[in-house]
């Protein structure tokens, strides 16, 4: 910090211990001990110019462009340095371009040297109008170049992959590319290449492509660049020469409408920026939030936004004609007047409501209000995934009401001596998760273990320990862990991240309580979907209502009947289904309807149940952005805003609050927030939810307050009798979502699918040689019971225990709930399905 205020007597700067006292352009400041010129600089508003230098990488000091005059102990150095890989010492004396002919002759050089090559065609760059080269070459450059000859060209675009080009006469050299690449994600495939003149960045595929001389025999085959946040070295680089496959010459920097916003990705609740331009989302840019995503976001959230405008977007209410049998257009009047008198008469036998993973927090506690009110049941539930009872007394128990105050937080993963990861793939689940784990373990030397069956990219890249484990064991391994591994996790600080695979093994929520309980460990839940956490304290589960309140307590549902006017004894005292039990009572026609809310039957633990269970309910409502399994069965289709289209909030794994406000705003006025939808259609029911818009729906929300009356115990289960295994062919599998498995919000994205990793089956060479396959061929997976499906999947060879396999486990890539109708420490049949096309 600066300490350009705290003087002594004799009017001189105070210098604390760890700190140095410079001069810099005149000015006497403090900094601290090892900081870097340039970020001293900084700070007391001196612009230093500079291509490579990024804040979050490491010094480089490969484009030289900020180079100042320094002087230690009276004496210059005999040339100028680069004040970004220069620490401050104490008694220097920095003069940068503003104070020193010799630092701006310095930096006029480089800039003359750096656009001998660098192509003159900024009109049609992707980068003209926000390119630091350009203003540098204004502000730092020289009006003329000396340079007569012809320029050094290339072919261009190269691929790195299906979504960044590359531009090779446009690169300056910075490396911030291959710096980010090695440094922050953990995915080495782009780098420099050749030497001298000859010196460019790609990987060793695009050379031996670039190279038209080179004959197919001397090739160099390399790997792809797959990573999961390859579009951040787009946003970092200072120059054109890496682009966007998506974003490539569709707009102009000064044609769009830029929106602050928040990702709806997964549930770390990135900051991030729209860009807008007649109403079409162009890019999507990662914005600076220090405390949560840094300056980095995931591919996903990046470059998935092409779903707002999918062909098959719900844009107009339809009802199901009586006599046809189809769905046909109406008014928005006509569809809820429908739906309303069908959901009326469907509440004397009861009606479930399915909300979604995705919602905001306002919509969220729209779902919440308008299950208690206007169909006075507490049959709700917005975990569309698997689910366990043991789970929502976890949450209740350890999650409910935490912040990053009172609970885990970003920068404590990165402050943690030790984290261990259980039923949570963070590079998957959650990817900021994943960089924080990386980083503090490269930084800071965090140890990271990972409760899992195999070596996942993940646990390579955050230097990780894998604690092996069967699916279905993995409550065993907690109880008994290493004492060495136990001791690491004892230490004050250490974390413990859980994620809501762990629903789907018996006991293991219970284990991981006891073994936070023991340890001292700080707790954190990590679900997958943005809109989770905020559900949670919106009170979307059958036995919390809003705001904490449990539904069994009388006091807290005489207190929120108060709050929100209605009449003592109004809301319902049984605590509900799950949604499990929901989709079975409306199987078995127990329920009178269905009102769901942006779920896909394929992401629920009986996809074929649920399928069951909407064609058996008597009236079903679905709110949704796109046509669907569920809109095919439904009744009344009610088109709702996808998250650019509203403003909202999200409610973060951590407990953070996240505001965002409508990046696209649609001129047809055809799709309306959940809540509003919620809120008119409760009306014409003759109730009120005061939940018009998401705004009147925070401030609902706010003034019943958070009561946390819903306390609980931690729970504990017991786990359950694992599956054996009665032939060679049999296997216990491993299974979780890739980050890039062709789900709804990835549609219509196909440079982001050439992206995702390759779909294959893992398992150890001997359950391999057991099941008569072998490395590259075809296996064939089917579910133990009868009457699932089959998946075809290629076969590689991992560490996974023996009878252990691994798969994708959703997503348009990988649908083996769907398929198969098992999950995570299910049991499957392998055979072999023949060498691949």
């Amino acid at each position: 910090m600066t300490l350009a205020a705290d003087r002594n007597h004799e009017g001189e700067l105070e210098v604390p211990e760890g700190y140095v006292k410079l001069t810099i352009d005149g000015l006497e400041v403090v900094a601290p001990q090892g900081e870097l010129i340039i970020r001293t600089a900084e700070r007391l508003g001196i612009q230093v110019p500079r291509f490579c230098d990024h804040p979050l990488l490491d010094p480089a000091g490969a484009c030289r462009q900020c180079l100042v005059e320094v002087e230690m102990g009276g004496r210059p150095m005999p040339k100028p340095q680069a004040s970004c890989t220069v620490p401050v010492a104490d008694g220097m004396v920095v003069k940068t371009q503003h104070t020193s002919p010799v630092a701006d002759k310095a930096q006029q050089g480089v800039m003359e040297l750096l656009l001998i090559n660098h192509p003159l065609d900024c009109p049609i760059c992707d980068k003209g109008g926000e390119c630091p080269l350009q203003n540098q070459a204004m502000s730092n450059g020289r009006a003329e170049s000396r340079f007569v000859d012809t320029k050094r060209t290339f072919p261009k675009p190269l691929p790195i992959s299906s979504q960044v080009l590359l531009d090779r006469e446009r690169c300056v050299l910075c490396q911030r590319c291959t710096r980010f690449s090695n440094e922050i994600a953990g995915d080495p495939f782009i780098e420099l290449l050749e030497r001298g003149a000859g010196q460019q960045i790609g990987t060793s595929a695009t050379a031996a492509i670039a190279d038209e001389a080179e004959s197919a025999a001397n090739t160099i085959e390399g790997k792809p660049f797959q990573s999961y946040f390859s579009g951040n070295t787009i946003q970092i680089c200072p120059v054109g020469a890496l682009t966007s496959a998506a974003y490539r010459f569709r707009s102009r920097p000064f044609d769009l409408v830029s929106t602050p916003s928040i990702c709806e990705g997964c549930s770390s609740g990135c900051a991030e920026r729209v860009d807008t331009r007649r109403g079409k989302i162009m890019r999507k840019l990662a914005s600076n939030d220090p405390e949560v995503n840094e300056e980095w976001i995931c591919d996903k959230g990046r470059f998935s936004f092409p779903y707002v405008a999918a062909a098959d977007r719900v844009l107009r209410p339809q009802v199901r004609n009586a006599e046809t049998g189809k769905l046909e257009d109406a008014s928005w009047t006509e569809a809820l007047r429908v739906a309303a008198e069908g959901l009326t008469a469907a509440r004397e036998r009861g009606v479930g409501v399915l909300a979604s993973g995705r919602s905001t927090l306002e919509d969220a506690y729209a779902y919440s209000k308008f299950a208690r009110i206007a169909l006075r049941t507490n049959d709700i539930d917005f975990r569309a995934r698997a689910h366990s009872a043991e789970e929502l007394d976890f949450l209740t128990a350890k999650v409910l009401g935490t912040n990053p105050e009172t609970g885990v937080s970003f920068a404590s993963i990165e402050q943690a001596p030790a984290v261990l990861c259980v039923a949570l793939e963070p590079e998957d689940e959650s990817p900021i998760v994943f960089l924080r784990l990386r980083k503090a373990a490269r930084k800071s030397g965090t140890k990271v273990f990972h409760l899992a069956s195999w070596t996942s990219p993940a646990v390579t890249k955050t230097f990780g320990t894998l604690l092996p484990a069967v699916p279905g064991e993995e409550p065993k391994e907690l109880d008994h862990l290493d004492s060495a591994v136990r001791d690491q996790l004892s230490a004050p600080g250490a974390v413990l991240l859980v994620g809501e695979r762990a629903a789907e093994v018996p006991g293991l929520y219970s284990a991981v309580a006891r073994l936070a309980e023991s340890t001292g460990a700080k707790l954190a839940w990590i679900p997958r979907r943005a809109g989770e956490r905020g559900a949670l304290e919106a009170g979307a589960l059958p036995t919390l209502l809003p705001g904490g309140r449990a539904v069994a307590d009388a006091a807290a549902r005489t207190e929120l009947e108060t709050a929100w006017g209605l009449e003592a004894g109004a809301l319902p005292t049984e605590q509900g289904k799950d949604t499990a039990d929901i989709l079975r009572a409306a199987a078995d026609g127990e329920l009178g309807g269905l009102l769901v809310g942006g779920v896909d039957p394929d992401d629920l633990p009986d996809p074929a149940l649920a399928r069951t269970a909407l064609r058996s309910a008597g009236f079903v409502v679905s709110l949704e952005v796109r046509h669907s399994a569920v809109t095919e069965l439904a009744d009344v289709v009610l088109p709702v805003a996808a998250a650019p289209e509203k403003d909202g909030s999200f409610v973060n794994w951590e407990g953070r609050h996240r505001p965002f406000e409508i990046a696209l705003h649609r001129s047809d006025g055809a799709t309306l927030p959940d809540c509003r939808v919620l809120d008119t259609l409760a009306i014409e029911m003759d109730a009120d939810l005061f939940t018009q818009t998401p705004k009147a729906a925070t401030e609902d929300l706010l003034r019943i307050g958070y009561a946390g009356t819903a306390v609980a115990a931690a729970p504990n289960a017991q786990p359950s009798e694992q599956p054996t295994r009665s032939k060679p062919n049999q296997a216990v599998l491993a299974t979780w979502r890739e980050l890039l498995d062709g789900g709804s919000l990835q549609a219509d994205e196909p440079a982001l699918a050439g992206t995702a990793r390759t779909r294959c089956v893992r398992m150890s060479a001997n359950t391999a040689t057991e099941a008569g396959l072998r490395k590259g061929e075809l296996a064939v997976l089917s579910a133990a019971v009868d009457g699932g499906g089959e998946v075809r999947l290629p076969v590689e060879i991992a560490d996974l225990p023996d009878g252990v396999v691994w798969a994708p486990g959703g997503g348009e890539f990988g649908k083996i709930r769907r398929d198969l109708g098992v999950g995570h420490g299910s049991l499957v049949v392998l055979r072999g399905g023949g060498s691949q096309a």
